[in-house]
């Protein structure tokens, strides 16, 4: 049964097969999520316009977050709509909205039709065979992949595209900063588990296995794994930052404030010896899995 897309989910409404800690670990850092991650990269259009053979009508990007991965498509897409059940996620993207309308009044600028709305991947306010292109950009794990999969099947056109793209964490630089990386993330994991019962925790499924889950859902004539590189200038500070920005940090420092304050600063140390005050290109690998409904 479809819903009106005017129709927002109630805060407190978690559909079954969807869990609120998910949801809640995004609460509060909007702003630091933003400035650090990447934006979805050009590639990714091409991609998968290349795939569709003609200019999409209807993008839908789930577990939009900020809006990073749908604004790529505000000139290649005639509607655009992110949906994000987290509020201050969804809030900042609305914001970004509202400026890059204004630029576009003021040069006279054509771009996509975009809007936000709050939803969930496995019950989605829309028609059935609506949407040309719908894609999770490090979203996909979040969700639950069976009944995601189903809805994004009924949502789909014939022919249409369901892709799920991730960025390889940490981004290459050098063997002895992505070590220290790796041991940063493990270090707030086990924070977590000391501090926060396993029922209560978010779930994270396994990004290896989004291929399977789309062929072994028998909804897709064709699929498979795409693996693509993009070059974005970095800092010393963008680096940190981005570590910074993984869920499991920042939930630390909702727990216990300063608990990694040491191991942020040694992890910042090791990063400016490698820029030393330079901005430099970094490799940023994607890995992309897409289904053909």
């Amino acid at each position: 049964m479809t819903k009106d897309m005017t129709e927002v989910w109630s805060k407190d409404f978690v559909p079954e097969g969807n869990r609120a800690s998910n949801v809640d670990r995004f609460t509060g850092f909007e702003d630091t999520y933003d400035q650090h991650r990447p934006e979805a990269p050009q590639e990714v259009v091409a991609l998968l316009t290349g795939y569709l053979e003609r200019k999409p009508s209807v993008v839908v990007d789930l577990g939009c977050g900020t809006g990073l991965s749908s604004f790529a498509w505000k000139d290649a897409a005639d509607q655009v709509i992110g949906v994000e059940p987290n509020d201050d996620m969804r809030g900042k993207a609305v914001a970004k909205l509202q400026t890059l309308e204004q630029e576009a009044r003021s040069s006279g600028a054509d771009i996509a039709d975009i809007k936000f709305v709050s939803g969930y991947s496995n019950q989605l306010a829309l028609k059935d065979q609506s949407t040309d292109i719908i894609t999770c950009s490090q979203s996909f794990h979040w969700m639950d992949p069976a009944s995601t999969l189903k809805e994004v099947s009924r949502v789909l056109r014939d022919e249409g595209i369901f892709a799920v793209y991730d960025c390889d964490w940490p981004p290459s630089l050098t063997w002895k900063v992505e070590h220290a990386y790796h041991g940063l993330i493990e270090r707030a994991e086990a924070i977590i588990d000391d501090h926060v019962e396993p029922q209560e925790q978010a779930y994270k499924g396994n990004k290896n296995e989004h291929l399977k889950h789309i062929r072994e859902s028998g909804l897709f004539r064709f699929s498979k794994e795409i693996v693509f590189h993009h070059m974005e200038p970095f800092t010393a500070d963008r680096y940190t930052g981005l570590a910074v920005s993984q869920g499991g940090i920042q939930t630390v420092f909702k727990l216990k404030p300063n608990e990694l304050n040491d191991n942020i600063a040694q992890f910042h140390a090791l990063v400016e010896e490698h820029f030393q005050g330079r901005a430099l290109p970094v490799m940023l690998s994607y890995r992309m899995r897409l289904g053909i409904k």
